[in-house]
């Protein structure tokens, strides 16, 4: 692989995505790889990761793919102890994976509301607490690592029969704010990612017909986002000059109004 920083500014680094078999987490694993990073994808659906893989090795980028269910700590703990292992450690990491089941709070759809707590917010943290050590431990050797995680706008603004899901994105930007002040001064950067509406397969998983109704009718009247377009500025993150930290990133479908 060609090591020409103008256009790879990443050879060096080693990325770790969550989700990545698909939507953001696979367009971000693409991206990062493109950008020169060494890429290790995290998800559950092993055949989806082997085809990623593929992909990113035939375009000339390094990837390693990692079954896990990031609710599973064991697990996830496993996978970071490998990434030291044989790559020394990451020092990106993208907290994505993610599930979006809105229902109105009256139906009580306690085993959605259960899993979108376990993998948002759950999840998330295992894969904080497995390779903060690690992206700590790259920040004092390279000056610099990221920590994104991937938010939402429902984490700033309201939607009927969303609550539960726009809960768990809340806790992911206002977590975000507050890992800064305890990473900052170690210099590892965490940016809270917020997009509007993109297309991913986030749409499919959805079961209430009326928030079913609404998304169809918002993809009639606005172009959605691309998993690229969000994938696109996970790049632009992890390519600032190590003083610069974008907090946080709202990144809307231009007719998307709130």
């Amino acid at each position: 692989m060609s090591t020409n920083t103008s256009s790879q500014p990443l050879v060096g680094r080693v990325a770790v995505v969550t989700g990545a078999s698909s939507g953001i987490g696979e367009a971000s694993a693409e991206r990062l790889a493109a950008l020169g990073a060494r890429v290790v994808v995290l998800a559950r659906r092993a055949e989806r990761l082997a085809e990623l893989v593929e992909r990113i090795e035939k375009n000339g980028g390094s990837a390693l793919a990692i079954a896990v269910d990031v609710t599973d700590l064991a697990a996830v703990q496993a996978a970071a102890d490998r990434v030291e292992a044989e790559l020394g450690g990451a020092d990106l990491l993208l907290n994505n994976a993610g599930v979006m089941l809105p229902s109105p709070i009256e139906e009580r759809a306690t085993g959605q509301w259960k899993q979108q707590i376990d993998l948002n917010i759950t999840g998330l943290m295992n894969a904080i607490g497995a390779f903060t050590p690690q992206l700590v431990k790259a920040a004092a050797e390279r000056g610099v690592a990221d920590l994104v995680n991937t938010s939402s706008i429902a984490a700033q603004n309201i939607f009927p029969t969303f609550a539960v899901y726009s809960g768990t994105k809340a806790y992911v930007s206002h977590l975000s704010r507050h890992l800064r002040t305890e990473l900052g001064p170690k210099k590892v950067r965490v940016s809270a990612v917020e997009p509007g509406i993109v297309a991913t397969e986030l749409q499919s998983h959805v079961t209430d017909q009326d928030a079913r109704d609404w998304l169809e009718g918002s993809r009639e009247t606005m172009e959605w986002l691309t998993p690229d377009d969000v994938a696109q500025m996970v790049g632009v993150i992890a390519m600032l000059p190590p003083r610069v930290n974008l907090q946080q990133v709202t990144i809307m479908p231009t007719g998307q109004a709130s």
